[in-house]
């Protein structure tokens, strides 16, 4: 099998063009999109999905590439945008009472596909796929497109909205942050919230001990036999499901072994679909039947070739980008396949070579980089790497590269220090508080979780003692006694 049949299998696309024809079609400011979209955003926000770590991962990672994506169609010049599908968990919001004392708990799977090329399209889509009202729609003032950006900078696309009270009486939609302000209210202190649940986390965390021990077992016999550099997850499944997930890898190598030596030297990921990604890792759809693993196994010398290229390319990048090294970054639950990371570096790379920088080949030594498609302008990470859009003007390019060099080497080294203190504030918190295990959820900061170790060893719950704890943005039990713990709990 070729490299290009395999880039032209992986990345080919439907492009169909369906626009709604309810509303006669005009240009749709920013503020007017967010007002639109309203009980969307009641209906998935991930702050309503405490209870479903996964649910809410699904949701936040869906919201940010729409976000991504209508800010992409209000540039201008802007004519065409790469469709996008989307999964979203929707919450059924139905009930038009004024106060909610207890979150819907019932929710429904949605697959959205973003193929309109103008923001109201879009905003249609959303609300119909979801099986949301559009009648509020009918009421949008219309706005021009180049009132939409101020001259000399972009506006971002969330701003900040105080709706009148009157809305959610007309409409009957519960007002999202008299809600919030109300979880808010009620939410426990942490020592409160150890005593209510830890008979029950206890009792989950003593039945999961067996499926605990099956899952070290199978993962160690699985990296000793084919060699693997290890065995991951993309989302955070439970044991039980991890457990099933190696025992049908381990059923097929004992029917065929020989398929699974290709497998030798890589990472498997167990992932939403089957492939490979942009790390050179191996993703195990957990949808797939044995067979399909099997046509992944054989389809692997053709990946490794692809993954050659695509660092030779990241080589060729990083000497034009003065030596900064041309990374990507996996963003939560989302896996970019290798196929993709190849275009977007061949697109970026003819970019740099249609218009020469010049850039000392080492002065920017030392530095990473990370490319994207939604972008328009170049940027600096908080956390010290470059943003860069994968059509760039080069000059504009080399200019910020130059006057930003500086600064992305003070927030590299100062991230290098905020993670040195983290990885010891959590090795003194599981000693200290004689924990089984400590970690955070990813979309959790290395500051916040310095923040919330330095409170938990002044506190020492012995509440905490022999339990596995996951710092996150909410309270909850998962189904093997995992604790999940808010960041900022209240003491």
């Amino acid at each position: 099998m070729s490299v290009k049949w395999l880039l032209r299998w992986t990345l080919g696309l439907k492009r169909t063009n369906v626009a709604p024809c309810l509303f006669q079609q005009r240009a749709l400011s920013g503020a007017e999109a967010v007002n639109a979209l309203r009980p969307f955003y009641f209906a998935v926000h991930p702050d309503f999905f405490g209870q479903h770590p996964r649910e809410r991962e699904v949701n936040e990672n869906s919201l940010k590439r729409l976000n991504g994506y209508l800010e992409n169609l209000q540039k201008p010049g802007l004519h065409s945008v790469k469709p996008v599908k989307l999964t979203f968990y929707v919450r059924d919001t139905k009930d038009g009472s004024d106060v909610q004392t207890e979150l819907t708990p019932g929710f429904r799977s949605v697959s959205i596909t973003l193929h309109t090329s103008d923001v109201l399209s879009t905003v249609m889509n959303v609300l119909k796929s979801c099986s949301l009202s559009v009648e509020h729609m009918k009421g949008l003032k219309g706005s021009t497109a180049v009132s939409q950006s101020p001259p000399g900078g972009e506006v971002p696309f969330y701003r900040p909205i105080k709706w009148d009270k009157s809305y959610y009486t007309f409409t009957g939609f519960r007002d999202p942050e008299q809600e919030l302000e109300q979880a808010r209210r009620v939410e426990p202190t942490l020592s409160l919230w150890l005593r209510k649940i830890e008979p029950e986390a206890t009792k989950k965390h003593i039945a999961s001990l067996p499926r605990r021990e099956e899952l070290k077992r199978l993962t160690k016999e699985l990296c000793h036999k084919f060699d693997l550099v290890d065995i991951r997850w993309q989302r955070s499944w439970g044991v039980a499901h991890r457990c099933s997930q190696l025992q049908s890898l381990s059923r097929l190598s004992q029917q065929n072994p020989e398929a699974l030596n290709t497998l030798q030297g890589h990472t498997v990921v167990f992932a939403d679909l089957s492939g490979m990604n942009a790390s050179g890792h191996v993703l195990l759809g957990t949808t797939d039947v044995h067979h399909q693993w099997t046509k992944l196994f054989r389809q692997l010398p053709s990946y490794r070739s692809l993954q050659q290229q695509t660092d030779l390319l990241k080589d060729r990048i990083s000497f034009l980008l003065g030596g900064a090294q041309v990374g990507h970054v996996e963003t939560l639950g989302l896996v970019q396949p290798i196929a993709e990371h190849y275009s977007t570096l061949s697109t970026f790379h003819k970019s740099l070579m249609s218009q020469h920088l010049r850039l000392h080949p080492r002065s920017l030594q030392g530095l990473t980089t990370s490319l994207e498609n939604d972008r328009s302008n170049p940027s600096l990470h908080e956390m010290g790497h470059f943003i860069i859009p994968t059509k760039c003007d080069p000059h504009k390019l080399q200019v910020f590269l130059q006057s930003h060099a500086a600064e992305a080497r003070q927030r590299n080294q100062r991230k290098i220090l905020l993670q040195e203190e983290e990885e010891a504030l959590l090795k003194q918190c599981v000693h200290s508080l004689s924990l089984k295990s400590l970690r955070k959820d990813p979309s959790v900061s290395s500051s916040q979780m310095i923040t919330c170790c330095k409170r938990l060893l002044e506190q020492r719950s012995p509440l905490m003692q022999g339990l596995h704890i996951c710092v996150s943005h909410f309270y909850s039990v998962l189904q093997d006694g995992d604790l999940c713990v808010p960041w900022h709990w209240k003491s």
